[in-house]
């Protein structure tokens, strides 16, 4: 069996490795750190004000020992708001967008995790958390909600030059 080459229109190829390659990738990519920052400012925000409360959504997913909950709830929105900050500045950006991509890994693993074993709760992602009615999961939602924030992460991996950014300022000085 011959193999096949589907040809893009005509234009769509170079427009997108201009995108991708060009001097719009520095501005995409500010767009980019900037929403992520966005993200995890409102996460750490939301949390940083009722520490029990994290603490209380950590619980909810039964997957840590209850010596690791307090620690892990009162400091994760710190940890958020500290990536928020160091996107907005830019630096470090791959570094950040690397431990921005474990963090949204370990939310998808831990909810995958929750709703594979039939614990009913609300993500606490954006503070609140807790057991909830089971006709009140947003599992597969917040999951694909987490996939599209580890894409942004992802193109700050493999592309972490942006406009405006510390880094930049640093390697021109």
């Amino acid at each position: 069996m011959a193999s096949q080459t589907v040809e893009s229109p005509a234009g769509i190829g170079p427009a997108l490795r201009r995108v991708v390659d060009g001097p719009a990738a520095e501005w995409a990519g500010l767009a980019v750190r900037l929403a992520l920052a966005a993200v995890w400012g409102w996460a750490g925000l939301a949390k940083i004000s009722d520490p029990a409360e994290a603490a209380q959504a950590v619980r909810a997913y039964e997957i840590l020992p209850e010596s690791l909950v307090k620690p892990v709830g009162y400091g994760l929105p710190f940890l958020e708001v500290a990536v928020a900050l160091l996107l907005v500045i830019g630096l470090g950006v791959r570094a950040v967008a690397v431990v921005s991509a474990v963090l949204l890994l370990t939310f998808i693993g831990g909810i995958s995790s929750a709703w594979a074993r039939g614990i009913s709760i609300d993500c606490g992602c954006f503070g609140g958390g807790g057991a909830v009615d089971a006709s009140k999961t947003e599992y597969l939602q917040e999951i694909l909600r987490d996939c599209g924030f580890l894409l942004l992460a992802a193109w700050l991996v493999f592309r972490p030059r942006t406009k405006l950014s510390a880094d930049a300022w640093l390697a021109a000085a």
